[in-house]
């Protein structure tokens, strides 16, 4: 499970609850997980500016990030 994180401001992109649409939030525990890596990466290249410096944090592996 995997989390995307802004290194800009903190906060987390991920789909929303509601209609799966990805957001920013700023709650870990509002944050969804996302199952895999190209999951990860297909949002952050759609739906990322450049300035955020997302981080893939794989919650099995809390001690390092994920690079891609």
């Amino acid at each position: 499970m995997y989390l995307i994180q802004s290194a800009f401001t903190g906060a987390f992109l991920a789909p929303s609850a509601e209609d799966g649409q990805p957001e920013w939030v700023m709650l870990l525990r509002d944050a969804v997980p996302l199952d895999d890596l190209e999951t990860c990466a297909q949002i952050i290249e759609d739906h990322v500016d450049g300035y955020h410096k997302c981080t893939v944090v794989d919650l099995s592996q809390l001690h390092r990030p994920v690079t891609l």
